[in-house]
């Protein structure tokens, strides 16, 4: 049976909150961190919960993951949704169960939404509804996304003020979440506010290029290795699978999305550039998210110290 530690021990389990947007180095701080300390990570990303996923999620190679415990990667089939509420619910699980074990939880991840209703908290959404979505992409086949946007903006204007006119994904997700359920979507995000808020983001450290020029440069790198390790093959096999389609969350996926429409258009011309480009797009959404809690910890991740400075940090802070 294990041991629960006293209030000192309890003290230097609480958990390590680490976020930053895609190819910013998450995976490398957080081996660092768990060679430093025993630790368990919990794996805070959409696209790493999903089966068969591997080369475009860039997921923990199988040394990392048998070097440390990693929770919440591969449990859910691609055509099975997963939600924010459902990872707060899982991870608060596992917080628990990995203290008890005498090691401290690192939640490391990209997905913000899924930080922000873990720390924050948020109300349950409505589940997809595929009436409502194929309602919804036939107006918007007949209107446009940017009538769609427009529409948002009526009736969520801070969702409708973080997205892009052409993040359709995003936007015909909000759109259905109000009709279904006749909130905006923002406001099932907003279950704490003000210094309970500000409380939460204090717990975060943030992974952040001082240079945007350099998180490009690995942005690129990537997605040319993710190309070179077989990203079209695997993408052919989940194609060739029968029960997937490109409306399903995890074939939206950044990546995976561009090669299923390079694969419908029959070339592979452009992929590259498509893949990049929207993999920077993601990079900026999430910057957006982290740079609207001011009270988090920013590390610079393009320094040359930036793995030492992040070993300070949670050395002087959480201990």
């Amino acid at each position: 049976m294990a041991t629960l530690p006293n209030a000192e021990g309890a003290a230097s389990l609480q958990p390590i909150y680490l976020a930053g947007p895609t190819a910013s180095g998450k995976t490398a701080c957080a081996m660092a961190l768990a060679r430093d300390t025993p630790m368990e990570i919990i794996s805070v990303d959409s696209a790493l919960v999903y089966r068969g996923m591997d080369i475009g999620t860039a997921k923990p190679t199988q040394a990392e993951r048998a070097a440390v415990p990693h929770h919440l990667i591969d449990i859910r089939d691609p055509r099975q949704a997963y939600s924010a509420a459902e990872f707060a619910v899982d991870a608060r699980r596992l917080i628990s169960e990995i203290q008890a074990r005498g090691r401290r939880p690192l939640l490391v991840g990209g997905t913000m939404l899924y930080f922000k209703a873990l720390l924050e908290g948020m109300d349950a959404m409505p589940g997809a509804d595929p009436a409502l979505r194929a309602e919804l992409e036939a107006q918007a086949a007949r209107e446009g996304w940017a009538a769609m946007h427009a529409e948002l903006a009526r009736v969520d204007a801070p969702t409708a003020a973080r997205l892009s006119p052409t993040d359709s994904q995003r936007i015909q997700r909000a759109l259905e979440v109000y009709r279904a359920s006749g909130r905006p979507l923002s406001s099932f995000h907003s279950t704490r506010s003000g210094a309970g808020a500000a409380a939460a983001a204090e717990q975060l450290i943030s992974l952040e290029p001082t240079d945007r020029a350099w998180l490009h440069a690995r942005i690129a790198q990537r997605f040319d290795a993710m190309l070179a390790a077989g990203l079209v093959d695997e993408v052919r096999a989940l194609r060739a699978r029968g029960d997937l389609s490109p409306n399903l969350p995890s074939m939206r996926c950044v990546g995976y999305r561009q090669t299923w429409e390079a694969l419908d258009a029959g070339t592979l011309e452009g992929l590259r550039d498509k893949g990049i480009f929207a993999t920077r797009q993601l990079a900026r959404r999430q910057l957006t998210w982290l740079r609207a809690m001011p009270g988090r910890r920013a590390i610079a991740c393009d320094a040359p110290d930036a793995i030492a400075q992040l070993l300070h940090t949670v050395r002087s802070s959480h201990a």
